[in-house]
């Protein structure tokens, strides 16, 4: 029942990505380094706890930037299960308030593999194959100067806030 429920749930932000990357088709990646960010877990939590769920996922983080606002990253952290995990993804950022030169609210959207649930636990993320399965992570957060910060939600599992600094 609940792997149902990740699939709806999988189903529904695979297609909030295809509808973000149809209206920015026009954008174009480079490969010009604008900025880095390296980041960290603050605060997580499970929609559903269980008792073997683990809330401190420890994760460390870092995505490089174009000045077209395309991503691409790598994170390590302990999964659920308390299981070492990396998601290696690429993304793209989309500004929907800027206040002012030095602050912003955006959404972001990433896509890309996880590898690390394994064991008992391997079949409890969809499309495992191999110990590697396909993840899209929407997120909304804040800018301010060199400081973020994000809420990211995934599936229907949880959600997770990070905080990083640009450099």
């Amino acid at each position: 029942m609940k792997r149902f429920t990740f699939l709806k749930g999988g189903a529904l932000w695979m297609g909030v990505a295809i509808l973000l990357a149809t209206a920015t088709a026009e954008a174009q990646p480079s490969l010009v380094f604008d900025h880095a960010l390296l980041q960290t877990s603050l605060y997580t939590r499970h929609f559903e706890p269980e008792p073997d769920h683990n809330n401190n996922q420890q994760l460390i983080g870092l995505e490089l930037h174009d000045p077209n606002r395309w991503f691409a990253g790598a994170a390590w952290f302990k999964n659920s299960y308390d299981q070492p995990t990396w998601y290696f993804y690429g993304g793209r950022e989309f500004v929907l308030w800027r206040p002012s030169a030095d602050a912003s609210v955006r959404a972001k959207l990433s896509g890309g593999v996880l590898r690390g649930y394994k064991g008992e636990y391997q079949d409890n993320i969809p499309f495992n194959n191999f110990g590697i399965a396909p993840a899209v992570l929407p997120s909304i957060g804040m800018q301010w100067h060199r400081l973020e910060t994000d809420l990211i939600v995934f599936g229907t599992a949880g959600m997770m806030i990070t905080g990083g600094v640009r450099f």
